[in-house]
């Protein structure tokens, strides 16, 4: 098969995507779980091999902000291509390597943070078991294009794994109250209320508030068990890996980590957020 058939198939599928929502809402919140999401075939040409696709906000065919997970099978490598749009990602399970084609395999595993420029040649990679990423992109349509295509819009790609991660504590950063949380700086603006990029580390039992004013906050947990109060059905809600919630406006959301491990969660704000220990 070659490979233009194959990116045209990818890109079909990608235009294919369904537009049910699976959220619970309450006053200024959304919550979603990960059971809740519907993945898809993003290559239905490649069979069982097909990277898998499923929603957690927007629309990827749209030009708008979206946020999907999207899983891929054990040895999965894609042909040499380019998208038309800057994406970045979070890895959630397994193993992934994205890179130039010609270099070497660069593993990065879980809690991993990478960004991909529009225009730049690449292949991504998985291994191990699951292999499950989060990917953002902040305008779309999000396409797949030939390397032949490819041009250059001035951004180098980021890969950043998890070990290199560098976390601030209370003492480092205004955003956190009080100890047992962390939090990592990963793109954007941290001032008024641009569109910043961070991780927040909750300890094992942690229990706080996350309080924000922010015009948007969405919020992904990657490792471990968060827990947040569902307003609406006055219950609380456990969001494993891949989970999501989001609000707008003033909210104070009652937010806890009930797994042995710590929790980590990737935070896209449109303004700033405080985490109080409880």
């Amino acid at each position: 098969m070659s490979l233009d058939r194959i990116l045209c198939a990818f890109i079909a599928s990608i235009f294919a995507l369904d537009n049910v929502s699976a959220f619970a809402s309450s006053v200024g919140t959304e919550i979603k779980t990960a059971e809740d999401v519907e993945f898809i075939p993003l290559n239905p040409l490649r069979g069982d091999l097909s990277p898998r696709s499923g929603k957690l906000w927007g629309n990827i065919r749209e030009d708008g902000s979206a946020g999907s997970l999207v899983t891929f099978v054990d040895g999965f490598q894609s042909p040499p291509h380019i998208h038309n749009i800057t994406y970045r990602a979070v890895v959630i399970s397994g193993e992934i390597h994205n890179d130039d084609p010609d270099a070497a395999k660069f593993w990065m595993e879980p809690g991993s943070f990478w960004t991909q420029p529009a225009g730049e040649i690449h292949i991504t990679a998985a291994q191990g078991e699951n292999p499950t990423i989060f990917l953002e992109i902040l305008s779309g349509p999000y396409l797949v294009q030939s390397a032949d295509e490819a041009f250059d819009v001035g951004e180098r790609p980021i890969n950043m794994a998890a070990r290199n991660i560098m976390w601030l504590s209370s003492d480092d950063s205004k955003r956190i109250d009080g100890p047992d949380a962390e939090m990592a700086y990963l793109w954007g603006s941290l001032e008024g209320n641009k569109k910043n990029g961070t991780f927040l580390k909750l300890a094992p039992d942690y229990q706080g508030t996350l309080s924000t004013s922010a015009p948007l906050v969405r919020a992904v947990t990657i490792q471990g068990q968060s827990m947040i109060l569902d307003v609406s059905e006055d219950e609380f809600k456990e969001l494993g890996p891949g989970g999501y919630f989001s609000s707008q406006g003033e909210v104070t959301h009652e937010l806890s980590c009930t797994s042995d491990i710590s929790c980590i969660l990737y935070l896209h704000t449109e303004g700033s957020y405080q985490l109080t220990k409880s």
